[in-house]
């Protein structure tokens, strides 16, 4: 009986120095485990870490023309004739639809004909009226030219007359000069009559030559009168010349403005009906709407034939071929400050799986590199500010896959600090640092020196 507990004794001593040996040999492990753990979780504490903003949107294209447009018609009609279908590949000037004419206005077949009809009748008039306004133009001018040659001649009739009026005068002035010399002349005879130195005969032929010369000078006076008359006649009668032609002229030109104002009237409804016409051949060619750009049609607004569309509803929707792509962002206000033009980014698209370590992006894979191209300066009605990012020339292409409307995540790198500073910053929740090209910083610490030293000038 001893001998048996004994023997149980021993093998729980050993099973007990097995147990307290093995335990000893965990803890060693355990504890060079901890340490070496330690020992990197230190190192790692110094490992540079890059500071990151985390925001979120969509795929969008930059260009308003390269975004999904619809197709519109430009006239009310009905419609006759589907070319496409949905999902269908275009070029630019595809016909996509038929219309026919539902505006009485236009539904007469041989309306063009009839128009151009009306409209070389209405030419013809227009130039009818110039000829006649050219014509009027010359009348005018031959009046103009007659007017000035009767002037001319009714003026040479009144120097005449002015001549012939001074020529007169001075005969008239002689006569008045023999009158008196003949006065004389029979005084002094009928004084030596008289004393009997002259006889009767002598005295009476001075005396028939003092009544030829009142007789001469009575001729004069009314030859001076008569010319006096023609030359006052002269002057009207220039004066009715200028007045006749001057009445004439003036008719002529009332008629030409009247010429002109048909003319101007003719050519207004010309025109009119040359827009017209050129109105219905434009509208004939809207009969067919085309597609503004090559794409795919990916979806018809309107169904069926027969259906009436109004003037400018949408038939169709086109996404064009060339899009140039780029990310629509949106950031918290508190982190609008990080941001600027330039900024790196890494981004995951929605469908294309990444292993992201956001503070690593060596690291990182299945993500692709964007640029920060622009920052909206007024805040979006969600709550944030929109960014738009572009693909990064110096990294990986974009799938080409990838859509308008694709939903994106992205992480815009900021300054590389150690993780300690990142853990510290995370626990304290302050934001990170603000990060500044080192070409601005340059520039700015430059700047100031030589503004001080302009403000000492």
């Amino acid at each position: 009986m001893n001998r048996i507990f004994n023997k149980d004794f021993d093998l729980n001593r050993r099973y007990l120095a097995s147990v307290e040996l093995s335990s000893n040999k965990t803890a060693k492990l355990a504890a060079k485990v901890l340490v070496v753990f330690s020992i990197m979780s230190f190192l790692l504490l110094f490992f540079p870490w890059t500071q990151n903003v985390q925001v979120s949107g969509n795929v969008i294209t930059l260009r308003p023309e390269q975004k999904p447009q619809p197709i519109n018609s430009i006239i009310a009609g009905k419609i006759a004739r589907w070319y496409v279908r949905e999902g269908q590949m275009v070029e630019k000037g595809d016909t996509i639809l038929y219309l026919e004419e539902v505006n009485d206005k236009y539904l007469d077949t041989l309306l063009l004909q009839r128009l151009s009809s009306q409209v070389d009748a209405k030419k013809q008039a227009v130039d009818f009226y110039k000829e006649k306004i050219a014509s009027q133009t010359d009348q005018l001018g031959s009046l103009l030219s007659i007017q000035k040659l009767k002037f001319e001649q009714a003026k040479n009739k009144l120097e005449q007359s002015r001549l012939k009026v001074v020529t007169d005068s001075i005969n008239m002035i002689a006569a008045e000069t023999d009158l008196n010399v003949a006065q004389q002349q029979y005084n002094r005879f009928d004084t030596l009559y008289r004393k009997g130195l002259k006889s009767l005969t002598e005295l009476e032929g001075r005396k028939l030559k003092l009544q030829e010369t009142q007789a001469k000078l009575l001729s004069a006076q009314n030859k001076v009168l008569t010319t006096r008359n023609e030359f006052l006649n002269a002057e009207i009668e220039m004066t009715g010349i200028m007045n006749e032609y001057q009445e004439k002229i003036f008719k002529t030109e009332s008629e030409q403005f009247s010429g002109f104002t048909d003319l101007y009237q003719a050519e207004g409804e010309w025109l009119k009906l040359r827009n017209e016409l050129s109105n219905i051949q434009v509208r004939g060619n809207f009969y067919f709407v085309t597609s503004p750009q090559s794409g795919l049609v990916s979806r018809t607004i309107a169904s069926g034939l027969g259906e009436f569309i109004s003037a400018g509803q949408t038939v169709a929707q086109i996404v064009p071929n060339e899009q140039d792509l780029v990310l629509e962002l949106f950031v918290r206000p508190v982190d609008l400050p990080l941001l600027h033009p330039g900024g790196k980014a890494r981004v995951q698209f929605d469908g294309w799986p990444a292993f992201v370590f956001s503070g690593w992006p060596s690291v990182t894979q299945g993500t692709y590199g964007a640029v920060v191209i622009a920052v909206d300066k007024v805040i979006s009605p969600n709550g944030k500010f929109r960014i738009l990012a572009a693909p990064d020339k110096d990294d990986i292409e974009w799938p080409s896959a990838i859509r308008v409307g694709s939903g994106t995540n992205a992480w815009i790198m900021l300054e590389d600090v150690p993780v300690w500073f990142e853990l510290w910053r995370q626990f304290n929740g302050f934001p990170p640092e603000f990060y500044t090209p080192e070409g601005n910083k340059t520039s700015t610490t430059d700047k100031q020196p030589e503004k001080g030293k302009d403000e000492k000038k």
